[in-house]
């Protein structure tokens, strides 16, 4: 009776558990050179983690408008403190030229030192030339800082700027926006920064005031050397007001970089928790995966050589047989 070899089981056996090994061996290898899971592996965390994700990138992009605010404030501040020296020094002059002491020509040169820092100050801010910029915006012009144009992209005639105001925005989601306010002090600035009094007495009636004036003063009318000079009336009042304007507005500079220091520190904070949660939830526990892929390489191993053997089992037989 003639004898035949149809199949080898065993063979085929340790042949489906050598691919199974080999498989899971890539899988695990898989993880181990990306360091994150499949999206077969966790779907629900995969989607959890992309969320994350997108909430870093927005939440990094917010931090870095929130320095560029803070630059801004802080180019405005430097500028402003040029301004604040040089009204100090403009004060002094005025102070100066009250002298009874000092002749036609010495008031005539106090005058021209007086006029050119006004003009400085005026150079700093006013017009479409002004040199107090931030990524060509006008600091200290008003609205938003944008040269007004037209439909065609040129710029509006008059030196006029956008309406609006500065905005930031400072966080990932809706409405997460803070409003930077800059102080107008050019040339056009028309609001009232204070008003000086003056004061007539009658000495009859034992210093008893007989007369007083009151003058509102403008921010403009103390940088324009055609609105007033050293031998105005009552300059050092005025000088002394727009001083104390600059440094109220120094003030509000301050109190805004402040809020945006501290919207840094938490955008910061809030970025490092983010990542650490979505590593949680998408990245490898390496030493766990490590122990994993070591197991199937050794089994895959093991497999390949009970392989060769399976396969040796019919040559044998046969052998046997023959």
């Amino acid at each position: 009776m003639a004898l035949a070899v149809n199949n080898n089981t065993s063979a085929f056996n340790v042949f489906t558990s050598f691919s199974s090994n080999i498989s899971k061996m890539k899988t695990s290898m898989a993880r181990l050179s990306t360091g994150v899971k499949a999206l077969t592996d966790d779907p629900s965390g995969v989607g959890i983690s992309e969320r994350m994700r997108s909430q870093i990138r927005s939440t990094g992009m917010a931090r870095q408008n929130v320095e560029n605010g803070i630059s801004l404030v802080q180019t405005a501040d430097s500028w402003m403190q040029k301004m604040s020296d040089m009204l100090s020094r403009m004060h002094e002059l005025a102070v100066e030229a009250e002298d009874g002491t000092k002749t036609s020509v010495d008031k005539t040169n106090i005058q021209s030192e007086f006029e050119e820092l006004q003009n400085e100050i005026v150079r700093i801010t006013s017009r479409n030339t002004a040199a107090a910029k931030y990524n060509g915006l006008f600091l200290f012009r008003g609205g938003n800082g944008r040269a007004a144009e037209d439909g065609d992209g040129d710029r509006v005639a008059g030196d006029t700027v956008e309406t609006g105001s500065i905005t930031v925005q400072i966080g990932a989601d809706v409405d997460q926006k803070f409003q930077i306010s800059v102080a107008q002090l050019d040339i056009g600035e028309t609001a009232v920064i204070g008003t000086v009094s003056t004061y007539t007495y009658s000495t009859a009636a034992g210093q008893v005031v007989a007369t007083s004036t009151h003058t509102s003063v403008q921010w403009a009318s103390v940088i324009d050397n055609y609105k007033m000079s050293v031998g105005h009336s009552n300059v050092v009042g005025k000088i002394s007001l727009a001083i104390d304007h600059l440094a109220n507005q120094r003030a509000t500079m301050g109190a805004q970089q402040s809020r945006l220091e501290q919207s840094k520190s938490g955008l910061l904070a809030y970025e490092d928790n983010l990542r650490s949660a979505e590593s949680k939830v998408r990245d490898v526990d390496m030493a766990q995966e490590s122990t994993r892929f070591s197991k199937f390489q050794i089994l895959s191993q093991i497999s390949n050589a009970m392989l060769a053997q399976a396969n040796q089992l019919p040559a044998s037989s046969l052998q046997l047989l023959g």
